[in-house]
């Protein structure tokens, strides 16, 4: 695997059943490939996924499988699972800090 890797988001396109996010990476100068990830309509609906943070999770599946794959996936066009959706959303949640006014611990001795 080559140590740079450049990923570029080219913008989505809606289908019949989905999204189809766009993404190029480049190797080398030579070596440029196009990648297309697909998140079903579904998931937009039932709120697995905002529209925001899709090109995130299909950035994330993407990079996953050049990781795995020494920079040469057989395949160009992923699915995006609910079980990426729901990684990346606990990836992404933030925890609510703590309120200044919560009771502090106390050190017993």
């Amino acid at each position: 695997m080559t140590n740079t890797i450049l990923m570029q988001y080219m913008g989505f396109e809606a289908k019949n059943q989905g999204r189809e996010y766009l993404f190029q990476v480049r190797c080398s100068t030579e070596d440029m490939r196009e990648f297309t990830l697909t998140i079903a309509d579904e998931a937009f609906n039932a709120r697995r996924v905002r529209y925001q943070d899709a090109p995130g999770v299909c950035s994330l599946r993407l990079r996953r499988e050049l990781i795995e794959n020494a920079n040469f996936p057989s395949n160009t066009n992923f699915p995006i699972t609910d079980a990426e959706m729901d990684d990346y959303k606990a990836a992404h949640t933030s925890k609510a800090p703590k309120s200044p006014y919560s009771p502090k611990p106390r050190n017993e001795f």
